[in-house]
């Protein structure tokens, strides 16, 4: 089984110090690409790092809602840096969060804004993050004028209505444990309607472990083969055939020619 972790935090204090046993237990599971996710400037840092120093490690670059209130005057310019790295694939993780508003919600929307326009002039792939704020995470997406098949709402937890209309952008939608657990029916009827080129998975480690191993404190990338095997029973197919097209999906969306193993 050939499967690729769409969205994990590497760099992350609770897995970076052990990357290279994490990585290692990864590849034994099958997995023969992780993207790491940034959250600020700094975790980017220290994604890119990772990513140069693995041949299957790929990075990400962007501020996350809940640190918009930190962006720095120049953070544009220096994001922009970031994306111009070979291994660097995707501006994110991006978007909304207005369940805890570490950020205020006006501040969220504008250094939003400003990542999807860099996104945009850049040609940059786009991971988003929404919580309890999507309506408004669609109509600043959409006002960006972003080609919907660049973009990525990493951990969906939406309904099946909100799954269309991610769906009608023309966007991408990646599952995380969230879809094993079990009372996340709601979920798993989202994940039946994703057609088969729009889906993705991922761990979104070190958080969010998966059913049958929920009561891991800590998540990481190789337990991706849970999200793959439930995702697969939920839409009658076999799990090796799922894991084959989402690693064919994620080395289309972040244009990486193929996946190989790699230390």
């Amino acid at each position: 089984m050939r499967l690729v972790d769409t969205h994990c935090h590497l760099a992350h204090e609770r897995l970076r110090d052990e990357a290279e046993a994490v990585l290692a237990r990864a590849r034994e599971a099958g997995v023969v690409a992780v993207v790491c996710a940034a959250g600020d400037l700094d975790e980017a840092q220290a994604a890119m790092r990772l990513a140069c120093a693995h041949g299957d490690v790929y990075f990400m670059a962007g501020v996350h809602p809940h640190d918009a209130k930190d962006a720095s005057g120049d953070y544009v310019a220096r994001l922009e840096g970031f994306t111009g790295e070979a291994r660097c694939v995707a501006v994110g993780e991006v978007g909304l969060d207005y369940h805890y508003n570490f950020s205020p919600p006006d501040v969220q929307r504008r250094i939003f804004a400003e990542q999807l326009a860099l996104a945009v002039r850049l040609v940059k792939p786009i991971v988003i993050h929404t919580r309890e704020a999507f309506d408004d995470t669609v109509a600043i997406l959409t006002e960006s004028g972003a080609d919907g098949r660049r973009v990525v709402f990493h951990s969906f937890t939406g309904s099946a209505a909100e799954a269309r209309r991610v769906l009608d952008l023309g966007a991408m939608v990646s599952f995380s444990g969230i879809v094993t657990f079990k009372k996340a029916d709601d979920l798993r009827a989202a994940a039946a309607i994703v057609p088969d080129d729009r889906l993705l998975i991922e761990t979104d480690a070190p958080y969010l472990s998966p059913e049958p191993v929920r009561k891991m404190k800590t998540n990481e990338p190789a337990n991706v083969v849970h999200v793959a095997r439930c995702l697969a029973a939920v839409r009658g197919c076999d799990a090796e055939a799922l894991a084959e097209l989402t690693t064919a999906n994620a080395a289309r969306f972040f244009g990486i020619a193929q996946f190989s193993r790699g230390g």
